[in-house]
């Protein structure tokens, strides 16, 4: 069985944060953004078709926000 790493329960707290309402997501930081990234993009859901597809739509999703807030182009909020 696979030890519970501090990572993955800051991992599985910013998701649950994000999922708690759609608002949520647009409430993160720019620094919560991208060490969700990098939690994200270290865990490795190869072994399940379903949640890759979701890793990397949120991923995708994560890109988005970020650009908005750098760039400073936040057309949605």
């Amino acid at each position: 069985m696979t030890e519970i790493t501090d990572e993955d329960r800051e991992r599985v707290k910013l998701l649950q944060q994000i999922t708690s309402s759609k608002n949520e997501f647009k409430k993160l930081s720019l620094e919560q953004l991208q060490r969700l990234q990098e939690l994200v993009e270290k865990k490795d859901y190869s072994h399940d078709k379903k949640a890759h597809k979701s890793k990397v739509k949120l991923l995708g999703k994560i890109n988005v926000r970020i650009y908005e807030l750098t760039e400073g182009r936040g057309t949605w909020g």
